[in-house]
């Protein structure tokens, strides 16, 4: 899903940044069928909202969660558990959610933050799965 899709290099041509990354290829990869314009929503959110605070593939990845598991308004639905869910398990699995403590811990010159990218991909095609599958 996800994953792999950045793994071959999804979003490399386009210059995507991260929240970019996560969120276009989470429409080409969950099929949400956003267009253009709403995808631009996410480029605001790369480099930690630009400010290095909160990462930006998982601010993207909880703008995917949102678009797949609320139908009408945040209140109405579980989202706030599933996106705790997402971003405790990334946080488990890299030491922090904040873009300067990844960056400097993953990030290189060569690959950029490819690995914290593909990990944020891999934790939210997991979340995903499990929780498409309990619906």
């Amino acid at each position: 899903m996800l994953k792999e899709l950045i793994n071959n290099g999804f979003g490399n041509e386009l210059d995507l940044n991260c929240a970019e990354k996560i969120f276009y290829g989470g429409n080409q990869a969950y099929g949400l069928n956003l267009d253009a314009d709403v995808l631009k929503a996410a480029a605001g959110f790369g480099g930690g909202m630009g400010i290095e605070s909160v990462c930006g593939a998982l601010t993207g990845g909880v703008m995917v969660l949102g678009k797949i598991f609320v139908e009408s308004v945040a209140h109405q639905s579980n989202i706030k558990e599933i996106t705790t869910e997402f971003l405790e398990a990334f946080e488990k699995e890299m030491g922090s959610m904040n873009c300067a403590a990844l960056k400097k811990e993953y990030r290189t010159e060569e690959l950029k933050c490819h690995h914290v990218i593909v990990k944020a991909a891999e934790v939210l095609d997991k979340i995903i799965l499990e929780k498409k599958l309990c619906l």
